[in-house]
């Protein structure tokens, strides 16, 4: 699938869809993700760690 990059500050933002999100059974508004470059590959893998921004 490919996706385009958004303009985010000074950064750039990939947006991932919902069933990416399900399949990896990420919540955007409480989980992490951790990412990796291995050659010219960006891998996202869900990190263990938690948003720690969340008002409870």
């Amino acid at each position: 699938m490919d996706r385009k990059l958004m303009r985010n500050g000074n950064g750039w933002a990939i947006s991932i869809n919902k069933t990416i999100l399900e399949l990896l059974q990420l919540n955007p508004e409480t989980d992490l993700i951790r990412y990796t470059v291995e050659g010219d590959k960006l891998i996202i893998t869900k990190s263990p760690n938690k948003r720690k921004d969340i008002k409870e």
